[in-house]
């Protein structure tokens, strides 16, 4: 079990951040998510809601029970979400992530199911249920369950403290397309509506993520932890770094979703400013692209804080620190 419990979290009187997960767990997404069960003390995991993504929606909701029980934190709640694009057909990435999303380790088939309930009301009633301020979104994946939550719910964008998510890009342009990074591009319209929402963003894009890059060395360090999440963490990486290693030529392959985490739990790591954010939906060319005024030029409210980098040492060291306190 963990190292450090919701008990001693009480006995230390430390201020919790209340979170929700939207993921669509992938490798990445899942030690994004093992570093937050990692630190009770911090994170108050509200729930995790799946949506399809980087694999269809079965595969995300399992992989997220998964992920719950190699840390040993059953008690959290799975709510399955939407399991396509608001508007599109869903793009999926078998070829980054494996047919599970989960391939490197061998994880046993978990015990535990999801909740009733469909994931969007879940974020719907959570929000409206805690006072004004205190809910943090964690998004990884596409933004197709906010999309919807706020189209059916508009009051609850300005109930958020906010929503950190990792997808876009502008100076680093895109990964699935010349244009578009693959969350933004799986459901553009969805991402609009979110950055349209006047909810407190704040972005980790590929111009940040692409610099986070698990080396070999980074990868070992977790496989010498000497616990399961670790060796599963290695594994995940080792299967799941060779597309990018292959495809960008680098010494390693980025680590994209833990920003995420690292963000909520470091900001300090990080550097951002504010900025307009649109998002392309209409061009076939460049679907999903995240049009960042990062200059100041159009004159366009500024709508989210954008993440351009981070101390790459930093994070890593905070991600195997918080994967040693697991199982």
């Amino acid at each position: 079990m963990l190292s450090a419990g919701r008990g001693q979290r009480r006995r230390t009187g430390t201020m919790t951040q209340k979170v929700i997960f939207d993921t669509d767990p992938g490798q990445d997404d899942a030690v994004a998510i093992l570093t937050a069960l990692a630190s009770p003390e911090e994170l108050d995991i509200l729930g995790i809601v799946t949506v399809a993504g980087n694999i269809p929606l079965s595969l995300t909701t399992k992989n997220a029970l998964k992920l719950l029980e190699l840390a040993g934190r059953p008690e959290i709640p799975v709510h399955a979400g939407c399991e396509r694009p608001m508007l599109r057909p869903l793009v999926t990435a078998e070829h980054v992530h494996g047919q599970t999303g989960l391939d490197g380790p061998d994880l046993p088939e978990p015990t535990l199911t999801a909740r009733e309930g469909h994931g969007v009301d879940f974020l719907i009633e959570t929000i409206r249920a805690h006072p004004a301020g205190t809910i943090r979104l964690m998004a990884l994946g596409p933004l197709t369950n906010l999309g919807v939550a706020f189209t059916k719910a508009p009051d609850i964008a300005a109930r958020l403290k906010d929503i950190v998510l990792m997808g876009g890009g502008c100076f680093e342009c895109g990964n699935i397309t010349p244009a578009a990074e693959f969350n933004i591009y799986v459901d553009p319209e969805a991402a609009a509506i979110v950055f349209a929402s006047g909810a407190a963003i704040t972005v980790l894009p590929l111009d940040v993520t692409h610099f986070m890059r698990s080396t070999r060395a980074r990868i070992a360090g977790f496989g010498d932890l000497g616990n399961s999440s670790g060796a599963a963490v290695a594994a995940m990486l080792n299967f799941s770094e060779r597309f990018d290693v292959e495809k960008y030529g680098w010494e390693g392959a980025p680590l994209h979703d833990p920003c995420v985490t690292a963000f909520v739990l470091r900001p300090d790591i990080f550097t951002a400013r504010p900025v307009n954010v649109e998002v392309e939906t209409g061009s076939l060319l460049t679907r999903g692209m995240t049009v960042c005024d990062y200059w100041g030029v159009t004159g366009r409210p500024q709508n989210a804080h954008w993440v351009r980098s981070g101390d790459s040492d930093a994070y890593f060291a905070l991600l195997t620190e918080r994967i040693a306190r697991l199982l």
